[in-house]
């Protein structure tokens, strides 16, 4: 395709920004100001100039933007796009790594261990070393040691300068336990994936140098996302002669809990001498009204880049600001709001989303459209692949392609049952530490471990065998043909079947769509091997999985909104200390911040914006009563109305003396993991020393709430709520 047919369908301003080769360059793309067509067609755009496509390194946060990206540069340049090296951050440097794991001491084969994994690897070494540090859990204290990585703050730096306490003092010999474990593992989290491309670069010039040469243009989507680590690396890489494009807008950043510096885009003409700043400020999403009153509250930021959206599309409705009696009331008019447009407007339920701040909102949101019959959708939930019995399948796998993963190990060692119980397990552990071999290794020599009884050596031995087998067939196999064998053999099939619970018929069918979806993924991509599969799914977010072919409201987070556009969008929860999330909640809550949370909730909308707040929450077990967000305030008067939703019905509100199952509130080092959802009686949980159980009953209320469970290997248990630490099974 010519320039000039690249450049056709672009308004001046994009024309500009795609045209502009000369200079590193930073675009500043409003909301709705068509980002990603101005990005596409740059890409398309550099190929016609002469650039070849594996020169171009492309970087953005999410699968699906990047496969969007990639759909639309094919569609303008044909195949050569299939060269680019477009993707993640994450799985552009997964790539570079396992090219140059030798470098770095690891294996090709490296593990990736998404969240879930590396908790249950601090839980581990917590066990271990009998650590019990007051008040923290393994999750929180996962989450100190992702944001000191985030920071590119080491344990050794954090144990120098940083670690005053003894509580710190210990986290900081836990940090460096679980470095030391996940390396012996042959596995690296998320953060390491941004953390080892920087050492592997300080370390190695000629490396560096070789990727240097190869990129001679990056470009990089949602600038305003990047961490210090990310912007290191494209610092790394940059070199005078580098083609530099950052594509961002400043009013969207809103992830600076993980670690997201919005500084990178304010210094951006700092750091890149003669840097150049083109602005897109016409906007083809939403209506006047929208745009005018998320304007109205986005320019209370003192910290921002200045810019005036505008849009030629029609003035549309007034937002409409619903006042609730309390979360039920806020469900229930929700709901009744969703009909009347369906039924006035005649629209797909599709076009509907509810944004909520934090996750344990959803739960009333979903009891309403349930009683409703309203089918809904959540994203970000107990996401396809982190369900227990896919991530049991999954370890399987992890193990067949890399022996010296211990956590996805110890996951299956045990699953299905075959009598290899925990404390066999501790003492094979023990033995391993002391000779200084893997914990696979050990399972070879289980015999010489004395103080496994022999019966339990027998099961050991088996399952090594059964192991070894499929270790053996990986490479002869299909990836789907080694899965269902693999399945078959296990029997789990069948077990879920014969169980012929609700739950085990869910399990059942789960474990089919998994071999749906490998078989799709083995003829979609004819040369993959089990490594690529199992890089694919450690790197799969929840948007990635976004469903648009049925037809169901959406129910997500503000933060998994981001991107995504909607004709009628419900912003819920407006109150102070909710939304604006209060800083004693949440330590990475601030203002500017909570703001630009709230700019993106309106901008995701095109058409229409409803806003509700209710008088009084259950937060935390107890009533809460609430004042309307200071956001509400900061609005033009001239672009909403107000209604009272809660006139003519009385509040939902349970009294205090009832009992309340809403126990499973957030913990806000997690506030955006939308797992954390109610549970009630009947559901299973998993506990970190008793297993898997069924709740019998709940009874009490806040810091005093009790728990009856009956696990399947302790029998019953009463248990204190908030010390459980329990976890969706």
């Amino acid at each position: 395709m010519s320039k000039t047919k690249i450049l056709e369908e672009l308004n001046p301003a994009q024309v500009a920004a795609v045209e502009f080769n000369a200079k590193p360059h930073m675009i500043v793309a409003g909301a709705g100001s068509g980002k990603t067509k101005v990005l596409t067609h740059k890409i398309a755009y550099i190929l016609a100039d002469g650039f070849e496509p594996e020169n171009i390194l492309a970087l953005t946060f999410t699968n699906k933007a990047a496969n969007e990206m990639k759909e639309r540069i094919t569609h303008l340049v044909g195949k050569k796009a299939e060269k680019i090296w477009m993707g993640t951050f994450h799985s552009i440097l997964a790539k570079i790594l396992r090219n140059e794991a030798d470098k770095i001491n690891y294996k090709t084969n490296f593990s990736i261990y998404d969240k879930e994994d590396s908790v249950s690897l601090v839980n581990n070494i917590l066990q271990e070393f009998e650590i019990d540090i007051a008040g923290l859990t393994g999750n929180s204290i996962h989450s100190r040691i992702s944001n000191l990585k985030n920071q590119m703050i080491g344990p050794d730096e954090y144990e120098k300068d940083i670690a005053q306490t003894p509580q710190e003092k210990t986290i900081a010999k836990v940090y460096r336990e679980y470095n030391k474990r996940l390396h012996i593992n042959n596995a690296m989290d998320f953060d390491d994936l941004l953390l080892k491309p920087i050492e592997l670069f300080n370390n190695h010039q000629k490396v560096l140098q070789n990727y240097r040469k190869q990129f001679k243009y990056i470009l990089i989507d949602e600038f305003q996302d990047t961490n210090k680590a990310q912007y290191e690396i494209v610092k790394f890489l940059a070199t005078p002669r580098t083609k530099v494009c950052v594509v961002g807008d400043d009013a969207q950043s809103i992830y600076g809990w993980r670690g997201a510096h919005i500084g990178n885009m304010l210094d951006f003409e700092r750091d890149f001498d003669k840097a150049v700043v083109f602005r897109l400020e016409q906007n083809y999403r939403s209506t006047k009204m929208i745009l005018q009153a998320a304007d109205s509250v986005i320019k209370n930021n003192k910290n921002q880049i200045k810019k005036t959206l505008w849009t030629e599309n029609n003035d549309g409705e007034q937002l409409s600001i619903l006042r609730c009696a309390d979360e039920k009331d806020e469900a229930f008019q929700i709901s009744k709001k969703i009909k009347k447009e369906v039924s006035q407007k005649k629209i797909s339920l599709n076009d509907i989303a509810i944004l909520y701040r934090v996750n344990s909102q959803s739960r009333a949101l979903e009891e309403a459209l349930r009683r409703d019959k309203i089918p809904y959708k959540i994203i970000g939930g107990v996401e396809f692949y982190r369900r227990k019995e896919v991530k049991d399948i999954i370890a399987y796998l992890r193990v067949l392609a890399n022996q010296e993963d211990e956590e996805s190990l110890l996951r299956i060692m045990n699953f299905p049952q075959r009598g290899i119980g925990n404390t066999s397990i501790s003492k094979m552990i023990e033995f391993a530490r002391k000779l200084d071999i893997s914990l696979f290794t050990t399972m070879s020599r289980v015999f010489e471990v004395i103080a496994v009884k022999e019966r339990i050596q027998k099961n050991v031995k088996q399952f090594k065998q059964l192991l070894d087998k499929y270790i053996e067939l990986k490479d002869k196999l299909s990836l789907a043909e080694l899965t269902s064998a693999l399945i078959d053999e296990l029997g789990v099939l069948r077990i879920y079947k014969e169980e012929n619970t609700q739950d085990s018929k869910q399990r059942y069918d789960n474990i089919k769509e998994l071999l749906n979806a490998i078989q799709e993924y083995n003829e979609e991509n004819k040369n993959a091997d089990l490594d690529t599969f199992l890089e694919e799914v450690s790197l799969i977010s929840g948007v990635d999985q976004l469903d648009e072919s049925k037809n169901s409201i959406t129910l997500m987070t503000i933060h998994s909104a981001k991107g995504l556009e909607f004709p009628i969008v419900f912003v819920t929860g407006c109150e102070e200390d909710l939304f604006p999330l209060n800083s004693k909640f949440d330590m990475n809550a601030n203002d500017e911040e909570e703001r630009r949370l709230f700019y993106v909730a309106l901008t995701r909308a095109e058409k229409k914006v409803f806003i509700t707040y209710a008088r009084s929450r259950y937060r935390f077990g107890e009533v809460a009563y609430q004042s309307r967000s200071r956001f509400l305030e900061e609005i033009d008067p001239n672009t909403y109305i107000e209604l009272n939703g809660g006139t003519g019905r009385k509040s939902g509100r349970r009294k205090k003396s009832d009992n309340y199952d809403e126990f499973y509130q957030p913990s806000y080092d997690d506030e955006y993991n939308q797992e954390r959802r109610s549970v009630r009686v009947g559901s299973r949980v998993h506990h970190e020393v008793f297993g898997e159980g069924k709740i019998i009953s709940i009874n009490g209320l806040g810091n005093d709430q009790k728990i009856t469970i009956d696990f399947e290997s302790h029998g019953m248990k009463t248990l204190l709520i908030k010390f459980a630490n329990l976890k969706l099974a």
